[in-house]
C-alpha cells in the first residue's frame, strides 16, 4: 500500500512520535474546519444546488401549450421525490439569503403533494377520496355517481408543480374512466367548483381537448337544476335523469346562497367554450331576482325559496352557507376584465353591509367578521369565513378612492385573526369555528368546533395578502402552516384531518379530502411561488381553487370566430 507523504510525516505513519500526531491531527482538524467552512462562505444559490439538488434535475415545463400565458414551473429535485418524512424537511436550518430559502420551502410542498397523491393512487385509485389510516377509498354522496373527485381536482396542482407523470396519469384516467353518465343525487355546487372547475382549469393550462369535451357535456347536465319557477337552481341533481330538489336540511325547501350564487365564474367560461349562451342567461338570471328582491340592511340572507323567490330566513354568514357568493362577486369582476360593472357594484354594497352589521372588534382587538341571525349578533367565526381576507384584498384597490387602504387595513386584521385562530391551538391548526364571547377570543369554545379537516380558507388569505404586500409575516404563517400539516396531519399512508387541534395527541379522521389536494397545497405552493407564476391579473381562482383566465375585453367581441378555429380565450 503507498501513502502520500505529508512534511514531518513517515510514510507508513507508525512510527510517529506523541508531539508528531499532536501535530498531525491538529493539522487535519484545521484542514477539516477550513473545508466545511468555506462551503457556508459560497454564494448561496451555488451552496443549495450542489448539497440539495439532484444531478438529474428535471427540466423546466411549460404550463399551457396554446396561449401567451404560459409560465415555467421549476424542475423537481429527484431525492425530494420521495416526500418528507416526520416533517425533516420543515426542521432544516440553513444559512442562506431569503430568496433560497424561499426557493427551498417551496421545493418541500412538491413531495407532500406527491406523497398524497401516491397514496391515493395506491389505495384509493378512481375513487373519490382517500381513508389513509384504513388505506381504502371514499365515494360519499355528493358527487352523484361520478367517480375520481381526487384526481380532476389536482390536474391543474400536478401541471402547475411541473409532476408530469403524476399529471399524465391523471388526464389518462379523465381521458379512459370519467364516466359522466350516472344516476344519483349530486350537489350542483360540489360538482360545480370540482368537476368542472377542475376540467376547466386543466383545458386552459394545458389545451388539452379531452377535458374541453369532458366539461361541456358536464355542464350540460347541470342545466336542467334551474327549472324552478324563478329560475332559482335547486341543490341537488339527478345527474341522469335531470331530476332537482332542495336539501333535505335546507329550510323550508329554499336553495342555499353560498351554492346557487358559487356558479357565475364556471358557467360563463361554459358559454365561452361550447358557444353556447344558455350557461350565462342561467347565471345571470340568478344575478337579475338578487338585484330585484329587499335585502335586510343590506345583507343577503343564506336561504332563499327557487319557487317564490323570497328569503326563507334571516340568517347572513360569510362564512358556510354564504361565503362563496361574495367571493364570486368580486371574482367575475375581476374575470371581466374589470367591465361588469353590476358585479362591482354588487360586490360593494354587499361589503358596505357588512362592515356596518357583521365586523366586529374584539376586546382583545381582533377584527373578526360576526354571523347576524334575524338582528341578533352571533359572535363566531368559521374557517370557511376566513377566505375573506384574501378577498377583501384582491377588491381592495377597485373599491372607491378613500377606501382602497381601508380595505386593504381590514383584509390584514382579518387575516391576522385567522391566524391566531391557529397560533392559539396546541396542533397549531385552525378550528372549525372560533368564538369571541364568555372571555373567549379566537378560540373554539364547543368540542364540536374543535376539528380540522386540511381546510385552505386560512392559507388562502395568505397567498393572496402575500401577492399584495409582499410582507414577510404571510410566508412565515405559511411555513408554520406546513410544519403543522407535516407534524400533526401526516400519516403513514397520506393526510388526514384531525379531531382536536387543542389537543396534544392527535386523533385522525381517516379522511384526505380532495380539496387539500387542489387548495391546501396549491395555495401553499403559490405563496412561495414568484408573483408571475398564475399572476392575479391574468388569473381568478375558482372557491376550489381552479384557476381560470380573465376574459379580456377582444376576446367577449371575438368569440365566436376563435372557437372557430379551436383556439382558447388566453391572449
Amino acid at each position: 500500500m503507498v501513502f502520500r507523504k505529508l512534511p514531518g510525516v513517515s510514510a507508513s505513519g507508525m512510527g510517529l512520535r506523541l508531539s508528531q500526531k499532536f501535530v498531525f491531527l491538529l493539522f487535519l482538524s484545521g484542514l477539516v474546519t477550513l473545508c466545511f467552512g468555506a462551503l457556508f462562505f459560497l454564494p448561496d444559490s451555488v451552496r443549495l444546488k450542489r448539497i440539495f439538488l439532484s444531478k438529474n434535475e428535471n427540466p423546466a415545463v411549460t404550463v399551457g401549450s396554446d396561449n401567451e400565458l404560459s409560465k415555467k414551473v421549476p424542475g423537481d429535485p429527484e431525492h425530494l421525490r420521495a416526500g418528507l418524512k416526520g416533517g425533516e424537511g420543515a426542521n432544516v436550518k440553513l444559512k442562506v439569503s431569503r430568496k433560497d430559502e424561499r426557493a427551498f420551502k417551496k421545493c418541500l410542498l412538491k413531495p407532500m403533494m406527491k406523497f398524497a397523491w401516491d397514496n391515493y393512487k395506491r389505495y384509493a385509485w378512481g375513487q373519490n377520496e382517500l381513508r389513509p389510516l384504513t388505506r381504502n377509498g371514499h365515494i360519499g354522496n355528493m358527487f352523484g355517481g361520478l367517480r375520481g373527485a381526487s384526481i380532476v381536482d389536482s390536474l391543474d396542482t400536478l401541471y402547475i408543480m411541473g409532476l408530469m407523470e403524476e399529471y399524465e396519469e391523471a388526464k389518462e384516467w379523465v381521458q379512459n374512466n370519467l364516466n359522466l353518465i350516472s344516476n344519483g343525487e349530486a350537489s350542483l355546487f360540489e360538482v360545480n367548483i370540482r368537476y368542472v372547475g377542475g376540467l376547466l382549469s386543466a383545458y386552459y393550462l394545458t389545451g388539452a381537448e379531452i377535458f374541453k369535451q369532458k366539461v361541456v357535456e358536464l355542464g350540460e347536465k347541470l342545466l336542467p337544476a334551474f327549472n324552478t319557477p324563478t329560475g332559482i337552481p335547486r341543490g341537488v341533481i339527478n345527474l341522469g335523469s335531470g331530476t332537482s330538489w332542495s336539501w333535505g336540511w335546507a329550510s323550508a325547501g329554499s336553495s342555499i346562497l353560498a351554492e346557487f350564487g358559487t356558479l357565475h365564474l364556471e358557467f360563463l367560461h361554459l358559454s365561452q367554450l361550447s358557444g353556447n349562451p344558455l350557461f350565462t342567461e342561467k347565471v345571470m338570471n340568478i344575478r337579475k331576482l338578487l338585484n330585484k328582491i329587499e335585502k335586510p340592511h343590506g345583507l343577503y340572507p343564506n336561504f332563499l325559496s327557487p319557487v317564490s323567490g323570497n328569503w326563507v330566513q334571516h340568517h347572513v354568514s360569510i362564512g358556510g352557507l354564504g361565503d362563496s357568493f361574495y367571493e364570486y362577486l368580486i371574482k367575475s369582476y375581476l374575470m371581466s376584465d374589470k367591465t361588469d360593472q353590476e358585479a362591482k357594484k354588487m360586490y360593494y354594497s354587499a361589503m358596505e353591509a357588512i362592515e356596518t352589521n357583521l365586523v366586529q372588534k374584539s376586546p382583545g382587538g381582533l377584527t373578526y367578521v360576526a354571523e347576524w341571525r334575524g338582528g341578533i349578533l352571533d359572535h363566531k367565526m368559521g374557517h370557511l369565513a376566513c377566505f375573506s381576507g384574501g378577498m377583501i384584498g384582491i377588491g381592495a384597490d377597485d373599491g372607491p378612492t378613500e377606501q382602497r387602504q381601508h380595505y386593504l387595513d381590514l383584509a390584514a386584521e382579518i387575516t391576522h385573526t385567522c391566524h391566531e385562530s391557529y397560533s392559539r391551538s396546541a396542533t397549531k391548526l385552525g378550528p372549525e369555528a372560533f368564538r369571541f364571547d364568555a372571555g373567549a377570543e379566537a378560540t373554539a369554545t364547543r368540542l364540536s368546533d374543535r376539528y380540522y379537516i386540511l381546510r385552505p380558507e386560512v392559507i388562502e388569505s395568505y397567498m393572496y395578502m402575500w401577492r399584495l404586500t409582499h410582507d414577510p409575516k404571510y410566508r412565515e404563517w405559511g411555513w408554520e402552516a406546513v410544519e403543522a400539516l407535516e407534524k400533526h396531519c401526516r400519516v403513514d399512508a397520506g393526510f388526514s384531518g384531525i379531531r382536536d387541534v387543542y389537543a396534544s395527541t392527535v386523533s385522525h379522521d381517516n379522511m384526505q379530502q380532495s380539496f387539500f389536494l387542489s387548495e391546501t397545497l396549491k395555495y401553499l405552493y403559490l405563496l412561495f411561488s414568484d408573483d408571475d407564476l398564475l399572476p392575479l391579473e391574468d388569473w381568478v381562482f375558482n372557491t376550489e381553487a381552479h384557476p381560470l383566465p380573465v376574459i379580456r375585453k377582444t376576446c367577449l367581441q371575438e368569440h365566436g370566430a376563435k372557437h372557430d378555429h379551436g383556439q382558447t380565450d388566453l391572449e
